[in-house]
């Protein structure tokens, strides 16, 4: 059986985006004849929220490692938070220690805490061993650039040049790039001559009804709101705000104003809740959704909490809600990693999204929700119009339950995508050996 070292610095108990891709992976390794071994950051030292049921969905027999990191009370006083680069000397340590051995076949990085990825190069060079980079998002990228200073992140000049350096260390000596868009391997492909298309995979982040399961299993409370309030609670957990997604969530409450306008009884029960809007550390996060809310005239209708609920019970507010609601950026490459547990909920969902994003295509091939795509170029008081009448129809349909197509679901399940990042695994060993 071949030996793949994960490098994934957030890993449960951690309640992180870019944690779910291993662990809805990691039950499914040894069955394509992988083992896998995660080298994660002592939970201690991750100041990301936790969710300790995230722990029952990894498999006992897998060998998890927990490595240490500069102490984030201390790096602060100087300015430093970010994970991937107070854990970077300790994962190097750790990495050498197990590569030394000389039974890991892959190194394969699936993170967003980009920074430790520099490693791979050095592990090839010393060890001999290729290395795979997940990009769940885009790394060095100009978005914020063309974005006003006020809705850029903190210390983005820093970041900003950062990344510059650090990515085409990663990038040069890759073997395999894996991502959730073809716009981001295209951009790495444009970027750096070593980077060809075959080395090169989409593949979203898969379906897991395991996490449904698990959750029906266990009793956790919504402190959200009251499900039977007789009011229709339309959810959304874990967009990352309105800095990002400020146009589709203008069309949004836009849309909830000319609804509550022109059918006032069917628009006035709506209560939306959007819930952990923000990365920042629990309870330092501002408000980045109200303001939109209010702006558009809409704001008691609307409550946002920036903090972030554990994982299993933002499953549970999803149950629990009347509706669900899936904001985009004005970005193509846009790819909502919550897609697929939205359909797992059985919940209407009503998505604005950019007609470039697979989104749009997975909804419509699995009829797990209704869209409203747009582009730059649209009308944003004719989009709203068009998101105010699908609001309608699905308000009409309530409590139904979407008419989905299952089957359609089955290639996106988390057993397939493993299966595919097994084949650029398998892809990569060949290529090393000739």
């Amino acid at each position: 059986m071949k030996h793949v070292l994960i490098i994934s610095p957030s890993f449960p108990p951690l309640n992180t985006a870019d944690c779910h891709r291993v662990r809805l992976s990691v039950p499914f390794f040894e069955e394509f004849g992988w083992k896998p071994t995660v080298l994660m950051v002592n939970p201690e030292l991750n100041e990301s929220s936790k969710d300790p049921l995230l722990v029952e969905t990894v498999p006992d027999e897998i060998e998890v490692i927990q490595v240490g990191a500069m102490n984030p009370k201390w790096t602060r006083k100087v300015g430093l938070g970010s994970l991937g680069i107070r854990a970077l000397p300790y994962m190097k340590k750790a990495g050498d220690k197990l590569l030394r051995r000389g039974d890991i076949d892959l190194v394969y990085f699936s993170t967003t805490m980009f920074p430790v990825t520099i490693l791979g190069a050095r592990w090839k060079r010393k060890f001999k061993v290729p290395y795979i980079i997940d990009m769940q998002d885009p790394w060095h990228d100009d978005y914020h650039l063309t974005r006003p200073k006020s809705e850029r992140p903190k210390k983005f000049w820093f970041s900003h040049r950062l990344n510059k350096t650090l990515e085409p260390r990663a990038m040069r000596r890759v073997d395999g790039i894996i991502s959730v868009s073809d716009k981001y391997s295209k951009t790495l492909q444009d970027r750096y001559s070593n980077i060809r298309p075959e080395m090169c995979d989409t593949i979203p982040f898969g379906a897991s009804s395991r996490d449904f399961e698990l959750l029906d299993r266990v009793t956790l409370d919504n402190e959200a709101f009251d499900p039977n309030d007789g009011m229709v609670h339309v959810v959304n957990t874990g967009s990352a705000g309105g800095h990002t997604m400020r146009f589709s969530f203008t069309v949004i409450f836009t849309a909830l104003k000319k609804g509550l306008e022109t059918n006032p009884e069917l628009f006035e029960r709506i209560r939306m809740h959007f819930l952990g809007t923000t990365y920042a550390p629990n309870g330092t996060g501002a408000n980045t959704v109200l303001p939109i809310a209010e702006k558009c005239g809409v704001g008691e209708y609307v409550h946002e909490q920036p903090d972030r609920l554990p994982y299993f019970n933002a499953l549970k507010v999803l149950k629990d809600a009347a509706m669900l609601v899936i904001p985009g950026l004005d970005d193509p490459a846009y790819t909502a990693s919550k897609l697929f547990p939205y359909i797992l909920t059985r919940k209407q969902i009503l998505a604005v999204i950019h007609e470039g994003s697979s989104v749009v295509r997975m909804l419509d091939e699995t009829r797990g929700g209704d869209c409203v795509p747009f582009n730059s170029d649209m009308d944003l008081d004719e989009l709203a119009t068009r998101a105010m009448k699908c609001w309608e129809e699905i308000l009409g349909r309530l409590p139904a339950s979407p008419d989905t197509n299952w089957e359609a679901i089955e290639p996106h399940t988390a057993r397939e995508m493993t299966r595919r990042q097994v084949e650029c695994f398998e892809r990569v060993l060949l290529a090393s050996a000739n």
